[in-house]
């Protein structure tokens, strides 16, 4: 299972002038939303969907990513709001 200390290691290898991506991941006290390269959540949430929520607004706002971990660590989805390549791969 990934932790917050993985995925901020993970996170601090990539390039640090990319805009920061959101990651929604599961805490000990429910549901957080982690900046890309940091290693403390923004803020936590009771639920999910709250969490997403605060993502979504975080990634918007900043044209980055936001990916949605999974209970087990995984990442379940990823949405892009800015950062798409143009044109498409494929």
């Amino acid at each position: 299972m990934l932790t917050v200390a993985s995925i901020a290691a993970q996170n601090h290898i990539k390039n640090k002038y990319m805009r920061k991506n959101q990651h929604v991941v599961k805490t000990e006290n429910g549901w957080g939303v982690l900046g890309e390269n940091n290693t403390r959540i923004t803020k936590n949430f009771e639920t999910q969907k709250a969490a997403i929520e605060k993502a979504r607004e975080i990634a918007i706002n900043q044209k980055s990513e936001l990916l949605i971990h999974g209970q087990n660590g995984k990442i379940r989805e990823r949405n892009s709001y800015g950062n798409d390549p143009y044109p498409p791969k494929g």
